[in-house]
């Protein structure tokens, strides 16, 4: 168990996927009353933690906030070269990661799964019943040298990383909370709630 506070800890948002369901870049859609859904994020994040930054492949954003954008050669739209700049840039022992595109997600989740969280990990991670979700938990530093071999490799599953690694899944009820945006249905969907 830590007693780190969440807002101790930097947060990255991961916004370099393709998009390729939705039709467009999800990040830069407009949402809950921003210019995309990235500021959103950004903005409703940095009441939680001490510093947010965005993983993606360029700095396309039209807000302030640093992008760590990914070193690898290869045209990546994959999470793996995001995590290796990420480790690489910053020197934090330990990130919270969130999607960009998992705007349900709020402190009460993240609060648990810090609480799970200990330093003989190598990452916390959210699960439902619907399966686990990578893209929504603590990854520590101990996983750079997988990241650059799975670059090198160019295996990309963050599934079997995870399985393989020291990592506490943690398990939630409500499923709600992780939703993905993942095309223009959900998106409009997502809007409608936040109305709600």
């Amino acid at each position: 168990m830590t007693s780190q506070k969440l807002s101790e800890l930097t947060c990255i948002i991961f916004a370099g996927g393709r998009s390729s369901r939705m039709g467009e870049d999800k990040a830069l859609l407009s949402f809950g009353g921003y210019n995309s859904l990235a500021e959103y994020q950004y903005h409703r994040l940095s009441k939680i933690f001490s510093k947010v930054y965005i993983s993606a492949k360029s700095d396309k954003f039209d807000f302030e906030v640093t992008v760590i954008k990914d070193s690898s050669e290869k045209n990546l739209f994959a999470p793996t070269a995001g995590f290796e700049a990420v480790f690489k840039t910053l020197p934090d022992e330990r990130v919270f990661v969130l999607s960009v595109d998992a705007p349900f997600v709020t402190e009460k989740e993240l609060k648990t799964l810090l609480e799970k969280d200990t330093s003989t990990l190598d990452a916390v991670i959210a699960k439902t019943v619907a399966g686990s979700h990578p893209m929504c938990g603590i990854y520590h530093r101990s996983l750079l040298p997988k990241f650059t071999q799975m670059i090198q490799e160019d295996n990309h599953r963050l599934g079997q990383l995870l399985k393989s690694s020291h990592t506490e899944f943690v398990h939630f009820e409500d499923e709600a909370a992780f939703a993905n945006l993942n095309n223009p249905e959900e998106f409009k969907e997502a809007l409608t709630k936040l109305t709600d």
